[in-house]
């Protein structure tokens, strides 16, 4: 698994996404290039802009740390057309250059706040995580993305 929070990878990740045009089509799934962008701010959004997003209720949060939490934050990839949460689904198009900048200064923040910013911090979803957690559910949903459109 990547490490986020090294500098070397963290910019192999902005490369990748650099790779990415507009035209950019997907290997497998239904979003376009624009909305998995958008869809991979997302994560982050609910890391640094919580107040966008509604945290789950108690029996939903219940159910998303003990049945979801270990697929998440686990090593294992995510197969191939995985369902996507309803917070995370994006509609419309989507601005492709705004998406990308702000991507890749959410994976710049992170990598420079270090693993210590995240070791016991807060899930939105699945409560208090470990760094190694918060790396796992970042390397793995980025790698998962960028693969699907070929980066």
């Amino acid at each position: 698994m990547e490490n986020v929070f090294d500098a070397k990878e963290a910019q192999n990740y902005i490369d990748r996404i650099n790779n990415l045009t507009p035209e950019t089509q997907r290997n497998w799934g239904t979003m376009s290039v624009d909305q998995m962008l958008a869809h991979c701010n997302v994560t982050y959004e609910m890391i640094y802009e919580p107040q966008k997003h509604k945290a789950p209720g108690g029996i939903a949060k219940f159910i998303l740390k003990s049945f979801v939490k270990s697929k998440v934050v686990g090593e294992k990839s995510y197969p191939k057309n995985s369902p996507t949460a309803p917070q995370f689904k994006i509609n419309g198009e989507q601005d492709f250059e705004e998406e990308k900048k702000r991507l890749i200064g959410f994976i710049q923040k992170t990598q420079q706040l270090g693993r210590e910013a995240f070791d016991g911090k807060m899930s939105h979803s699945f409560g208090k995580l470990s760094f190694q957690e918060w790396n796992n559910m970042l390397a793995k949903h980025l790698n998962h993305h960028l693969a699907q459109f070929g980066v």
